[in-house]
């Protein structure tokens, strides 16, 4: 849905831009305290946007590959205990710093928005 030269996601009424310019450092920040698979990840960021954003599986999953790509997250396949293995991303020092990085950048672009808007 577009008003204007604005478009928003019709489930969470946010600009779709704004959310994928950040998807990193939400999956990043989902790491900060275990490792976790593609579903938990997605349904951990779900429920901390309480429902409003549901990251989609090809985003997710591109960006795990880039983040991995990078060094900023590690995988590693997980048994068999629980079903199917499920790839595990596990958070690196170098992920734990960009983490970090994108929550000062999106904390300073928000002070400035803010001032402006």
């Amino acid at each position: 849905m577009c008003y204007t030269l604005l478009c928003v996601d019709e489930n969470s009424g946010l600009p779709p831009d704004l959310l994928r310019g950040n998807i990193d450092t939400m999956i990043l920040k989902t790491l900060l305290d275990q490792d976790r698979y593609g579903y938990q990840i997605a349904k951990t960021i779900a429920l901390e946007a309480g429902g409003q954003y549901d990251p989609k599986e090809a985003t997710l999953y591109s960006s795990l590959r880039r983040l991995e790509a990078r060094g900023r997250v590690e995988a590693y396949w997980g048994d068999e205990s629980q079903g199917g293995r499920r790839k595990y991303y596990r958070l690196t020092a170098a992920g734990r710093a960009a983490q970090a990085a994108g929550r000062a950048q999106w904390e300073h672009a928000k002070s400035v928005l803010d001032k402006l808007l």
